[in-house]
């Protein structure tokens, strides 16, 4: 069993920026692949970036790319997402997630385990 809790999240201006960061359990954690996930009300949850087990292969949905930066570190079993020039359209809860697998995923269903999420709210 694994489990993640993420923190970071919070109330920012718009252009400016977060660093959320997601604690995991276990002691098989850097063969784990780990996603960043959102969700905004009324929506469904998207994709927003991942990172392989050895941190050599990120993915960015095309909504982030240059914005967003993961990252992860496997010595204290932890990933983090910086997020910069932060918009109104990026509120939503994060969620981090941890695929057993190493084989890199962008859809939420291959994703085993799943934190409870943090809140990003982005003023304009």
């Amino acid at each position: 069993q694994v489990q993640l809790v993420e923190s970071g999240g919070g109330l920012v201006q718009a252009g400016g920026s977060l660093r959320l960061s997601c604690a995991a359990s276990g002691r098989t954690f850097s063969s784990y692949g780990m996603g960043w996930f959102r969700q905004a009300p009324g929506k469904e949850r998207e994709f927003v970036a991942a990172i392989s087990w050895s941190g050599g292969i990120t993915y960015y949905a095309d909504s982030v790319k240059g914005r967003f930066t993961i990252s992860r570190d496997n010595a204290k079993n932890t990933v983090a997402l910086q997020i910069n020039s932060l918009k109104p359209e990026d509120t939503a809860v994060y969620y981090c997630a941890a695929r057993t697998s190493r084989v890199l995923t962008m859809r939420g269903l291959e994703y085993d385990y799943w934190g409870q999420g943090t809140q990003v709210t982005v003023s304009s």
